[in-house]
């Protein structure tokens, strides 16, 4: 299951040396003994492996792309498997870090506790990180002087945006914070932002420039870097002291936002596995080639001279020349051999590699929907993508809460659960998706079946007509004009098919 999931940015001096060597000191100064590979030393040739079935590091290459990666793995008494996995492109100046973690089947426990990986406070530290517009990527909160004031605004005002999120946190009406902001922007470190004023006589000048909208009082607030996640506030359950409960849902939040972010092939482990196996494939379809070429050849040679020798000559020239095809039949059929291995190896990875990415937005959306006494138990329908009904649930909630004047227990109710519940909005980012689409639409081109095929909706051909089948599930079905007459087919179309799906 992905745990931790992050995109960073690198300085050029970064580089591949620079890379082997953090990752070594990383394990060798480990505050975890049990964790320390004896003998690690990199000689500068991969790929390169240490430690044993229980423990061990690896790193590859993947020199068309210019990318190294580095996987530890560690297994656990308790039948647990932790992986990390360092990936980097350097013609990109980008590193994906990812901590995922899965079970034996003998496992004991399934514990839910992670620390963000240490190597981020390694890059910081030896100034490998390059900063987000003009803030630091750092695990210490950053303090907004009077000065800058107005960069803070802008954020909350949706005028400006990073590549990370911004968790802004305010402080309390007697300058006390409702966090403990170290401890919060340590665990968040690499995944988003940790603001917060540095005198509470700022707030005042905060809220004039924002129009009202910024948090105060304690109240904290997450700026997410797109449009499709809305700004979300959060409150504090305590009116001193530190909120335990506050610190943990921010942080979940923005884990969560970056582990959902899809990640390319080659900024993953699996991915760059993939490739070099790829590569491999076509060096010996290449080389399989040539030795069929060459044989040919041979045989056009040995042929050629056949016709000037005598019956002798030619008996010894057939038997070596026999002699010559079985030897050639034996290098093609070792590489065919080869050929077929790394192949299977291939499928094999590929398989497995979609196996774990199904079975990890399964557990992810159990886990998120999950508490020691479930507050509503699950009906007859099922999921049509991981999350779908947990994110439908929230969405109608949300709309709901619109209607219910404040005050009142309804209200209270419904906006507590929205604030302890985090979720990607799925069904929303999808609605104003299917608005943006067809906005303007004039028929079924290329490009609008791709789309909706990606939203999940099956097309299907009827004269004039396209029928839209959401899932595959019947129930659910629009229909859509090949090419419409009417301007305002489009926008109705997408009025329906919000109305029914999302």
């Amino acid at each position: 299951m992905l745990l931790f999931s992050t995109i960073l940015h690198l300085q050029k001096s970064f580089t591949k040396e620079a890379f082997l060597r953090l990752v070594i000191q990383w394990n060798k100064e480990s505050t975890y003994p049990e964790n320390i590979i004896e003998h690690l030393n990199f000689d500068g040739t991969f790929p390169a492996r240490w430690g044993d079935e229980k423990l061990w590091l690896a790193a590859m290459e993947y020199r068309k792309e210019n990318i190294a990666a580095v996987r530890f793995e560690k297994h656990k008494e308790d039948g647990s498997v932790w992986d990390t996995d360092y990936v980097m492109h350097f013609d990109k100046g980008e590193m994906c870090i990812r901590l995922e973690r899965s079970y034996r089947d003998d496992a004991e426990t399934m514990e839910e506790r992670f620390s963000t990986p240490h190597f981020i406070s390694l890059l910081e530290a030896k100034g490998y990180l390059s900063p987000d517009g003009d803030l630091p990527v750092s695990r210490a909160p950053v303090y907004v002087p009077s000065s800058d004031l107005s960069s803070l605004a802008d954020v909350i005002l949706g005028k400006s945006a990073y590549r990370l999120p911004v968790i802004y946190v305010s402080r309390r009406f007697d300058g006390t914070l409702p966090v403990d902001i170290d401890l919060l922007a340590s665990r968040v470190k690499g995944a988003a932002h940790v603001l917060v004023l540095k005198t509470a006589e700022d707030a005042k000048t905060l809220r004039e420039l924002t129009e009202s909208r910024n948090e105060y009082n304690g109240s904290a607030g997450i700026y997410y870097p797109t449009e499709a996640m809305a700004h979300r506030r959060l409150f504090a359950k305590v009116k001193e002291g530190c909120d335990s409960r506050l610190l943990e849902a921010l942080a979940r939040a923005v884990i969560v936002f970056a582990n959902a972010r899809i990640t390319e092939p080659l900024f993953t482990w699996q991915g760059v596995n993939n490739a070099l196996l790829n590569e491999r494939i076509a060096v010996h379809i290449r080389e399989r080639q040539l030795a069929d070429q060459a044989r040919k050849n041979a045989e056009k040679e040995v042929q050629t001279l056949q016709d000037t020798l005598d019956s002798r000559q030619q008996e010894i020239r057939r038997k070596a020349a026999e002699e010559a095809e079985k030897e050639a039949e034996k290098i093609l059929d070792g590489f065919d051999n080869e050929l077929r291995y790394l192949q299977k190896q291939v499928e094999e990875l590929t398989r497995a590699n979609e196996s774990l990415q199904i079975e990890n937005q399964g557990l992810k959306a159990r886990i998120d929907e999950s508490s020691e006494v479930p507050l509503i138990y699950s009906g007859r329908e099922t999921d049509l993508y991981p999350g779908e009904i947990r994110d439908l649930l929230l969405t109608v909630l949300s709309e709901i809460q619109t209607s219910l004047p404040e005050k009142t227990r309804r209200y209270d109710v419904v906006k507590d659960l929205l604030a302890e519940n985090e979720w990607q909005r799925v069904s929303e980012a999808n609605a104003e998706e299917i608005k943006k689409l067809l906005k303007t639409y004039a028929g079924m081109t290329s490009a609008v079946r791709q789309k909706l095929e990606s939203l999940g909706f099956e097309i299907t051909e009827d004269g004039k007509h396209c029928k839209l089948t959401y899932y595959g599930d019947d129930r659910y079905q629009i229909i859509l004009s090949k090419t419409p007459s009417d301007y305002r087919t489009g926008k109705n179309s997408s009025q329906k098919i919000i109305k029914t799906v999302f």
